[in-house]
């Protein structure tokens, strides 16, 4: 039998609780739930070390980052957060690997992130392709951004001749200044070259294509059309949070404002799923929909005030559900209905599986777990429990139990989530065992220590907005 087609679509923060597959029913999903129906819907599956660098070093690599050895403030890089480095050299990439065992592969993203000076996530990708414009690395000018502009935006105009150090709103209002039409987003520009890449490569038989798809993380301004669907006021005269600081909403905005942002990345998902079904849809008419192995994942969500602090973003001690729980689809050749699986999870087990369908026997050093068996049967197990870093806080969950600590086993949070599985109600004051519980395994899959980089950065604001300093020794 052939070598099925691979192809591996990541969204950065993607909700699962906003798909209509994951049980919402007020965001606009078909595309996505269409696909959910011909593949296998992964309910509780959480990455194991964050954001958005450790995430996708996990995933192109099947190995764990956490709890983020040997990290090194990388020369230009912008942000300073444990874990946020390039591919180790000791370290396969699965695209390396497939290459070697006949695929032609390719990687398109418009994920800024892999791009800034040191990383090297090109490795192993014949063709790759990075699509310019999202997030605030600078592309277009800041001069193009005028004071009125700035506060629409919810910027601070006193920062509007400082593009650099990094100002996220003044570079995304840039950005977007030639933004006329959803054709000129990078979301849509993303899709078009993936579905260009398919059309053109088709003749190479197998075909393994990385997508990564940067929204609906911030900047949260998604086309009219898309905000309409889900707030429809002719009068606002609010302002357009391009990006909130990372904390409790209620100091930032007002209501209708906080409103107006929730729509807006409503909009966003939207618009992801739309592209996202022109994209299947190409796969389907190319006539490679039957050979296809396709995989779609987000790598972390993000809070909207649905939370104990009325946390907005994803600042690194705010670990609840809305960041945590993340979706996975994996269709594979002949499905045509869907199934469940409740299994705890780690987003790496997707790169394991893949290395499984690809009918790759070589013995490579992998984290995940393959879920082939697990896909075909429902009967072998998952995790007993889940651990995983972000900044100076680690998370830990069982099928009871969901905990945020720092790094020196200090407890923040502790949530029964049986009864509570929104994590609304904090029992951490009545916690010794499940904390103690909770620690011993946090130090056990960090080899008994968590590194401290508090020596080489520190984190300045409280409320999660994320300042760094290095220190003289």
């Amino acid at each position: 039998m052939d070598k099925p087609n691979l192809i591996f679509v990541v969204f950065d923060t993607l909700r699962a609780d906003y798909l209509g597959c994951y049980g919402n029913k007020r965001i606009y999903t078909p595309n996505f739930d269409a696909f959910a129906g011909e593949s296998v819907i992964f309910d509780n599956v959480y990455p194991e070390s964050l954001p958005t660098i450790p995430v996708r070093r996990g995933l192109h690599t099947g190995r764990r980052c956490y709890p983020f050895r040997d990290y090194q403030i990388l020369k230009w890089c912008p942000i300073k957060l444990p874990g946020w480095q390039p591919v180790s050299n000791n370290e396969d990439t699965i695209a390396e690997n497939l290459v070697n065992n006949g695929y032609y592969t390719g990687f398109i993203t418009d994920t800024s992130a892999y791009f800034t000076p040191g990383m090297n996530f090109t490795r192993g990708f014949l063709q790759w392709e990075f699509i310019r414009g999202v997030e605030g690395s600078i592309y277009h000018s800041p001069s193009r951004v005028t004071s009125e502009i700035l506060k629409k935006y919810g910027g601070d105009i006193n920062k509007l001749n400082k593009p650099y150090p990094k100002y996220f709103t003044l570079n995304a209002a840039a950005n977007l200044s030639d933004v006329y039409s959803e054709e000129d987003t990078t979301t849509a520009q993303v899709f078009l070259r993936a579905m260009r890449f398919i059309d053109e490569n088709r003749v190479f038989k197998p075909l393994f294509l990385f997508i990564d798809c940067f929204i609906p993380h911030e900047p949260w301004k998604a086309p009219d059309s898309y905000l309409e669907m889900y707030y429809n006021n002719p009068d606002y005269n609010g302002r357009t949070f391009l990006h909130t600081k990372y904390g409790p909403v209620d100091t930032q905005m007002t209501e209708e404002e906080f409103k107006h942002t929730v729509a807006h990345y409503c909009g966003l998902v939207s618009m992801a799923d739309t592209w996202f079904g022109y994209f299947i849809q190409k796969v389907k008419r190319l006539g490679l929909w039957e050979n296809s192995v396709i995989v779609v994942l987000s790598d972390h969500g993000t809070n909207f005030a649905e939370n104990p602090e009325r946390v907005i973003g994803k600042p690194h001690y705010a670990l609840y559900p809305a960041v945590m729980k993340v979706p996975l689809m994996i269709h594979v050749p002949g499905m045509k209905t869907s199934r469940r699986c409740k299994h705890l999870l780690y987003n790496i087990d997707a790169t394991a599986t893949i290395y499984t369908l690809a009918g790759i026997e070589k013995k490579i050093l992998l984290d995940g777990k393959d879920l082939t068996s697990l896909m075909r049967k429902n009967q072998e197990e998952g995790r007993q429990y889940l651990t995983c870093r972000y900044g100076d806080s680690v998370w830990y969950r069982d099928t009871n139990h969901w905990v945020i600590m720092n790094i020196k086993g200090q407890a923040r949070s502790v949530f029964d989530i049986k009864k509570d599985p929104e994590c609304m109600y904090n029992i951490v004051s009545d916690s010794g065992k499940i904390i103690e519980k909770a620690w011993k395994f946090i130090l056990k899959d960090a080899e008994g220590q968590l590194p401290d980089y508090t020596d080489l950065i520190e984190e300045t604001d409280a409320l999660g907005e994320r300042v760094w300093k290095k220190r003289n020794s």
